[in-house]
């Protein structure tokens, strides 16, 4: 019988006193991101005050939802500089719970998750989407159609040319074993399709021409081989 190998995690005082630090980080950011917006909305405002209240109310919404969408590429602009600046990219290993490897990789789906609650599916889709997620550090080839938040540790990620990832479809470079957190890369060849809620684990390769079906899981370190469809248990 395999024996039981304890997880070690950082104390809950350091886990607290980690919180709060990103909650400040947070509020900086968050802060910085909808400055523009705000700004904009009280200008409008205050230059609007001859107008007949109804149709200033009606320029406010207009101007509260261009602020809305202002804030947003604020966010993915500022995001993406801190992770340029501070060149957080993550680097493939198993790193114990008290290591800094696993602090870069928290503070960094901090700043991701921001975008990804706030702002991420009105860009989904979209040549933005895609762009956000290189300049978060992913390897992204040309005609690329991303329609899914979850697709995290971008640094560990590398996309061919001519590929779908569906609606709600999960690929992430991440796992908690016995160890500790292990990051491994995961390879999308060209022309590939993953569908509809599929699930992508660390380490997986994926053919050029293959398609992931729908709801199907790719295993860790699964090598998916081109032109073959991957049904979750078996290919065919």
């Amino acid at each position: 019988m395999r024996p039981y190998t304890k997880i070690y995690l950082p104390t809950t005082l350091i886990r607290v006193l980690l919180s709060f630090f990103m909650y400040g980080v947070g509020i900086i950011v968050l802060g910085a991101s909808i400055f523009p917006g705000v700004a904009f909305l009280y200008y409008f405002w205050a230059h609007t005050a001859a107008l007949e209240i109804h149709l200033r109310l009606l320029y406010f919404c207009f101007g509260f939802v261009f602020g809305y969408f202002l804030s947003g590429a604020m966010l993915m602009a500022i995001v993406s500089l801190i992770r340029i600046i501070f060149q957080l990219q993550l680097k493939e290993g198993e790193y114990a719970g008290d290591s800094f490897e696993i602090f870069k990789w928290l503070f960094i789906n901090v700043f991701f998750l921001a975008v990804k609650v706030a702002f991420m599916d009105f860009i989904l889709l979209t040549p933005y989407c895609s762009l956000f997620y290189r300049l978060m550090g992913a390897k992204i080839g040309k005609n690329v159609e991303i329609n899914s938040k979850n697709v995290m540790d971008l640094s560990l990620l590398e996309i061919g040319n001519n590929v779908i990832i569906g609606g709600n479809a999960t690929v992430i470079c991440h796992s908690f074993e016995r160890n500790g957190l292990k990051l491994k890369k995961v390879k999308i060849g060209n022309n590939v399709i993953i569908g509809l809620n599929a699930v992508v684990f660390p380490g997986v390769e994926i053919g050029d021409n293959a398609v992931i079906a729908a709801g199907a899981i790719v295993p860790k370190d699964t090598r998916v081989a081109a032109n073959t469809t991957f049904f979750g248990s078996a290919v065919r």
